[in-house]
């Protein structure tokens, strides 16, 4: 009797480890979501390719429809490179004041292309974001969704601009995809406070 009582006591204090273990991960899944906020100010220090490895994989690795991963994604961390852009799209949008600071000071710039061909792929390209952004957050690393450099890239004031023709040959795109967003990601040289949140966007219906 004393063993069965020994063994079910093994039994209630895995079971509590376990459920203590969950708790754990749920509380630290949650913490991440709600604490994530959008950086517009980096440190110098760059993010090391391991890392932006592993935040790829964590975006790879979103639901997509029908496992078709309707994405392409490039990624820009050499600071050369990065400046090259910014010159670009200064070059080409010569009367927007924003085209300098489009990248925010981010010093690695994730591209994501969809395919057109595909109704569902904006979303899943969405999906394989926001992996990598909260994966990203995870480890300490900020990061900023950015539109403007889309706009400035696909649809420059001078669409003659050589310098910009570059950009998109770099980029290198399959026929077909059409770049969506570019995230910047660097370690946070900020820390914005959340901003409100409307919660009459969503509704319970009977």
């Amino acid at each position: 009797m004393k063993r069965f009582i020994l063994f079910f006591a093994a039994i209630a204090i895995a079971c509590a480890g376990y459920a203590q273990e969950q708790r754990t991960i749920s509380e630290t899944v949650q913490d991440v979501i709600m604490t994530r906020r959008s950086i517009r100010k980096y440190k110098p220090t760059p993010v090391g390719r391991d890392t932006l490895e592993l935040i790829l994989q964590a975006g790879i690795n979103a639901p997509n429809g029908m496992n078709k991963q309707s994405w392409e994604v490039r990624v820009v961390d050499n600071p050369i490179t990065v400046q090259s852009f910014k010159d670009a799209i200064i070059q080409a949008n010569p009367g927007n004041k924003m085209a300098g600071g489009c990248f925010r000071g981010a010093p690695v710039l994730v591209f994501i292309a969809n395919d057109s061909a595909y109704d569902c792929s904006p979303i899943d390209c969405g999906l394989l974001a926001e992996n990598m952004i909260l994966y990203a957050w995870s480890m300490g690393i900020g990061s900023v969704c950015l539109g403007s450099p889309v706009r400035f890239i696909e649809s420059p004031e001078n669409p003659d601009c050589k310098a910009i023709r570059d950009v998109r040959e770099k980029l290198g795109f399959s026929e077909g995809y059409n770049m969506i967003i570019c995230i910047g990601f660097g370690y946070p040289d900020e820390t914005p406070k959340a901003k409100p949140r409307d919660k009459s966007k969503y509704v319970f219906l009977n």
